[in-house]
């Protein structure tokens, strides 16, 4: 049973970066507006929000670990939501992309003890990118953001 509704967490006070690919820009701006609001529901202010773009899901993984490991001084975010769009095309290049964004994010989030939410999706078209890119809960970068702000209020 698939379940969408998410109870009322708590994120006053944390501190997120998105990391969002500038490919498929019209898919990824949505999932990053959808990533933006479940933030603000759950209390995280905006001034705590940042968003830096990449060109595209290859070079998520780098920019999630040089926020993982910022310059001396300390933590500068508690956790990541990666937002990207992965739209097959004539070739097989959509697996390869998506397999290696995928290893890359999940090794930094290991590698560093660092919460990052997978915002990246892949689909078969432009049609399934929409769906799942729409302004509502079902939204994956609003489901990216209330997963890690779940995480974040928890403590493993």
């Amino acid at each position: 049973m698939k379940s969408n509704t998410f109870k009322k967490l708590n994120g006053k006070g944390l501190k997120i970066a998105i990391v969002q690919a500038r490919f498929n820009n019209e898919i990824t701006d949505a999932l990053a507006q959808g990533a933006v609001k479940a933030l603000m529901e759950s209390g995280v202010a905006d001034k705590d929000i940042k968003i830096f773009q990449v060109p595209g899901a290859f070079e998520i993984p780098l920019a999630c670990q040089r926020l993982a490991r910022p310059p001396a001084g300390g933590k500068k975010f508690d956790g990541v939501i990666t937002i990207g769009a992965i739209i097959k095309g004539e070739t097989a290049h959509d697996v390869y992309l998506a397999n290696t964004a995928t290893n890359g994010i999940m090794r930094v989030m290991l590698d560093y003890n660092f919460p990052i939410a997978f915002g990246v999706i892949t689909t078969y078209n432009l049609t399934q990118a929409k769906a799942r890119a729409r302004d509502d809960k079902n939204n994956k970068g609003y489901e990216a953001a209330m997963a890690l702000i779940e995480i974040l209020s928890r403590s493993a």
